[in-house]
């Protein structure tokens, strides 16, 4: 029996983390969603059956460094792809952001990161191959007013990418970092920014399931040609 490789979501939820999970699973993958909640579970799991792949969810902290790597560690020598989409997004001037809201949002938007890859990149590399995408945000290139603590965790991020990419793309690791220069069109937007329209873009939200594509065509990328940094945005977006 052929064991499938696995694609961990990292911060999976219900809009991008399910459309994730469903173009893997149709690309042969068995699917792990790790976050701190259930909630993506369901529709998680009906999405990668219908591919016949098998879903699990593991309900972990990625700020917490002991947790992260005990979930991860019973199947990361499976684990080709990492994406990575765990953020908290918090608009809020600057002066009224207190030290402690820094802090919560660089460690789920950047230390969870940092966790979830140390758990993954020894069996990449003693493998020699794998892929980690790293998911950031129009905030990972440009910082507006009231997004400082989002936007410096976002950098490091990006950050992040680069440095990964540049230690480990020798030993066959694709590190790529995926800018989403707008709003997704998902559950969580919804509930910040109201519903979307009803127009063919909905009103220039971005499709979770053209993003997942576009991830997909990352881990998918031969050797000798890939990309470091993808931005993605929808035809309205101005930039």
């Amino acid at each position: 029996m052929t064991v499938r490789p696995i694609t961990l979501i990292a911060g999976i939820g219900e809009g991008l983390g399910v459309s994730l999970a469903a173009a893997f699973a149709a690309d042969g993958h068995d699917v792990v969603g790790l976050s701190r909640s259930d909630r993506a579970t369901g529709p998680a799991t009906e999405a990668v059956a219908v591919a016949a792949g098998r879903y699990s969810h593991l309900v972990v902290d990625l700020t917490d460094v002991a947790a992260t790597a005990a979930a991860i560690a019973p199947f990361a020598d499976r684990v080709e792809v990492l994406v990575h989409t765990a953020h908290t997004l918090l608009i809020r001037p600057f002066l009224e952001t207190a030290p402690a809201e820094f802090e919560a949002v660089w460690r789920t938007g950047f230390l969870g990161a940092v966790h979830a890859a140390r758990a993954v990149l020894p069996a990449m590399v003693e493998r020699g191959n794998g892929t980690i995408v790293l998911a950031g945000a129009t905030a990972s290139v440009r910082a507006g007013a009231r997004f400082a603590a989002f936007a410096s965790a976002k950098f490091a991020l990006r950050g992040l990418a680069q440095s990964l990419a540049r230690e480990f793309g020798p030993a066959g690791i694709h590190v790529a970092h995926l800018v989403l220069d707008g709003l997704i069109d998902e559950p969580q937007t919804d509930g910040r920014f109201g519903p979307a329209g009803d127009g063919p873009t909905g009103d220039g939200r971005m499709d979770p399931d053209a993003i997942a594509a576009a991830c997909l065509a990352l881990a998918r990328q031969p050797r000798s040609a890939w990309t470091q940094e993808l931005d993605l945005r929808p035809s309205t977006e101005k930039f």
